[in-house]
């Protein structure tokens, strides 16, 4: 007899008693605003109005530099040119006063390579009638006041013309210079003071005052050992 195989129907799985796994809830990602959304539009325009206030204080910032200038924007003044043997303090952009108003500023120094003279390019109003025989210092606002140049008109009856020259100046008076001379005679002074002391030697006695005009001679003592 042939062996016929039994055939066995395949196990069941019994349902999990956890039931079905289920999704759990989402994060939310972040939002991007769209291309032309109200976002990206708020964003552009903080943009343009930034720019346009720097622009803004630029632009008033050159218009204030050019009204205190002491000249227009296009360089319209008198301009005058003086030589000084020394500016020490005085740098571009001073003022130029007369009795103490501005009336210009410093627009250039250079060197004269012939004389070695400094030689500063003034500015000042082109209303100004300036003698020819004006003259030009370089003084300061006290000890530690900034320098600046003084023009003192003269009397000649013959004005300055635009490109003309200063012909007399005063140049800076260096205080380090003047503190130095004072210190070395002070020194000097006490040293000689000094010496003196250290010598011994009395003083010399003031000379007799000469006889008043008119008046009668002084007596002269009786010699020793004569009878009276």
């Amino acid at each position: 007899m042939l062996d016929v195989p039994r055939l066995t129907a395949p196990p069941r799985h019994a349902p999990s008693r956890s039931g079905p796994a289920r999704p759990g809830p989402s994060r939310p990602g972040p939002t991007v605003p769209a291309a032309g959304g109200p976002g990206v539009k708020r964003h552009g325009f903080a943009e343009i109005a930034a720019g346009a206030v720097v622009l803004l204080a630029a632009v008033l910032f050159l218009a204030y530099a050019v009204t205190n200038s002491g000249r227009s924007a296009a360089g319209g003044g008198l301009v005058l040119t003086a030589r000084f043997d020394r500016i020490d303090g005085l740098a571009a952009g001073a003022d130029v006063r007369i009795a103490g108003v501005k009336v210009g500023s410093v627009t250039g120094q250079r060197i004269d390579p012939a004389t070695f003279l400094a030689v500063l390019t003034l500015n000042v109003d082109q209303g100004l009638h300036l003698p020819e025989d004006s003259s030009a210092e370089i003084t300061s606002e006290g000890l530690l006041g900034g320098k600046y140049v003084a023009l003192v008109p003269g009397g000649s009856d013959r004005n300055l013309a635009s490109g003309g020259e200063v012909k007399i100046t005063q140049s800076a008076v260096s205080l380090e210079s003047l503190l130095g001379r004072f210190i070395f005679s002070v020194t000097e002074l006490a040293g000689n003071q000094a010496q003196r002391a250290g010598s011994g030697s009395p003083a010399p006695a003031p000379a007799a005052a000469p006889p008043a005009a008119g008046a009668a001679p002084a007596a002269r003592p009786p010699a020793a050992g004569r009878p009276r």
